[in-house]
C-alpha cells in the first residue's frame, strides 16, 4: 500500500521586509522538524518532493538527509500566491485566509483564486504520482495548497474547514492505489494517537 505523505513547513522567521517565499524555519520549526524523524512513518518514504519556497526545502533538506535521499524541487508546488498584498498583520491576514476559501472561485485582495491553487497543487502531484506509484513518498509543501489538496482527494469541497491546526508542521497521508485519505492532519512531531481522524 505506497502511501504519498503532504507535510506542510513547521514555524518560520517571519519577516515583514523579506517576501514569505524567502522565509526560512525558525529554530522552533527546526527542531519540530528534527523531531519529525523520529516518527515511524518516516522511515518508509523512498522519495521527497519539495516546494521551491525556503521553508519547505529547509524542511524537505533536514528529511533528506536522515533518510538519504535527494530533494526534487518542483516550483509550481509552491503556496497561493499571495504576493499582491505582500505581508499582512496576523488578524488581517486570516481574515482574508477566510474569505479565500469562502470564495474559491475569486481573487481576494489579488491573491490567486482558490480554484486555481487547488488545480495546480493536484496537477503537480498527479504528475509525480504518475511516474511511480510503487514507493511511499512524502511531498512537502504549505498549508494552504495542502488544505486544498486535502479537500479535493477527499472530495470535498473547498472551505476553510479542513484547514491544518495552527503553527504548521502537520502531515495527512493518502493512499495511492486505492485513492483514499488515510488520515487527516496530523503534528509532525508527534506520535498518531489510536482514533479516527
Amino acid at each position: 500500500m505506497p502511501i504519498a505523505y503532504y507535510i506542510t513547513h513547521p514555524q518560520v522567521r517571519i519577516d515583514a521586509n523579506v517576501p514569505g517565499p524567502e522565509w526560512g524555519l525558525s529554530d522552533i520549526g527546526r527542531a519540530r522538524t528534527s523531531a519529525m524523524l523520529d516518527q515511524p512513518w518516516v522511515r518508509s518514504i523512498r522519495r521527497i518532493v519539495s516546494s521551491g519556497e525556503r521553508k519547505a526545502v529547509e524542511t524537505a533538506e533536514i528529511l533528506g538527509r536522515h533518510i538519504r535521499l535527494e530533494v526534487e524541487v518542483r516550483e509550481r508546488m509552491h503556496e497561493n500566491d499571495r504576493s499582491a498584498t505582500g505581508f499582512l498583520p496576523p488578524a488581517e491576514f486570516e481574515a482574508v485566509a477566510d474569505q479565500f476559501f469562502a470564495n474559491p472561485y475569486s481573487s481576494i485582495r489579488g491573491w490567486e483564486r482558490a480554484i486555481d491553487a487547488q488545480h495546480r497543487i493536484l496537477s503537480e502531484v498527479d504528475t509525480v504520482l504518475g511516474t511511480d506509484d510503487a514507493a511511499d513518498v512524502a511531498f512537502v509543501g504549505h498549508g494552504g495548497v495542502g488544505t486544498l489538496l486535502l479537500l479535493s482527494l477527499g472530495g470535498r469541497e473547498i472551505s476553510r474547514e479542513a484547514d491544518q491546526p495552527a503553527g504548521g508542521g502537520n502531515y495527512f497521508a493518502y493512499d495511492i492505489r486505492a485513492r483514499r485519505v488515510v488520515h487527516g492532519w496530523r503534528p509532525i512531531d508527534r506520535l498518531a494517537q489510536h482514533r479516527d481522524d
